[in-house]
């Protein structure tokens, strides 16, 4: 069955439901026997990091049917350095200086990549980069906002805070989402409750990948959580060279080169 972009984006969701609620509630089986209370800090950040991720993820998605996606994408990397900067303002949190100087050495990388990718050429101001600009910027607010919320639960260590954090999160984006597909797209969800048997597993992994994205950030500057995470390209330019033989151009590796590094020295440090 053939869904929209946004039915197939809300199958992410709606079938992280029963995992993301469970993920707490098997938590509370070990040490923890206990859910954290909730309080207007909490709800406040978490809403705001779940509105933040979708408008952002839509804004992404947005810039693919642009004439120069690549300049968007590239200028939307600009969100590990905006994470730091949200987390100054918002938490106080500043990052060191090796942490900065790494954290621009991947962001060349990312860029470096993301222009080879596209052969148009690259226009540093206009509707894609603003476009760009302000997706990277709403998902870094969502990262900040996320470990904002996690941190304002004054009870339950960091797994138990950032599966409940989870849980919050994944249940208002899929109820926002959905209203939002109701009156935009009348019979998507339908389409979308149909393909369950194909789906579901689209929501256990992307479910996985947030508890690691959630405990990560509730740990650490969300910032270098962020620029850490920008190794999932070296995976992908890996998978590309091996299982369908593409060959990499300089600027590609030299790239992917500059992320490693970058991300190594963060770990490092």
């Amino acid at each position: 069955m053939r869904l929209s972009v946004n039915g197939a984006t809300y199958c992410r969701f709606i079938y992280a439901v029963p995992f993301a609620l469970a993920y707490p509630l098997l938590l509370t089986l070990g040490p923890e026997t206990a859910l954290p209370m909730p309080n207007a800090r909490f709800v406040l950040f978490a809403a705001a990091g779940g509105v933040s991720q979708v408008v952002g993820t839509a804004l992404l998605v947005y810039l693919f049917s642009l004439r120069n996606f690549a300049t968007g994408i590239a200028y939307s990397k600009t969100e590990v350095v905006q994470t730091a900067v949200f987390s100054l303002v918002i938490l106080g949190e500043m990052v060191t200086t090796t942490g900065a100087l790494a954290i621009v050495v991947s962001l060349v990388g990312v860029v470096l990549i993301s222009f080879v990718r596209d052969a148009s050429r690259p226009a540093w101001t206009g509707h894609a980069a603003l476009i760009g600009l302000a997706s990277g910027g709403l998902l870094g607010l969502s990262a900040v906002c996320y470990r904002a919320g996690a941190l304002a639960l004054a009870d339950g260590g960091v797994l138990m805070r950032a599966a409940f954090t989870l849980a919050f999160t994944v249940v208002l984006q899929t109820v926002g989402m959905g209203l939002w597909i109701r009156v935009r797209e009348s019979g998507e969800l339908v389409r979308v409750l149909k393909c369950w048997r194909s789906a579901w597993p689209v929501g256990l992994v992307g479910m996985l990948g947030s508890a690691g994205w959630f405990t990560a950030m509730t740990l650490e500057n969300a910032a270098y959580v962020r620029a850490v995470g920008q190794i999932e390209l070296v995976f992908a330019f890996a998978a590309s060279v091996l299982f369908f033989r593409e060959r990499p151009t300089p600027a590609e590796s030299l790239g992917i080169a500059l992320i490693m590094v970058g991300v190594l020295v963060l770990v490092l440090a």
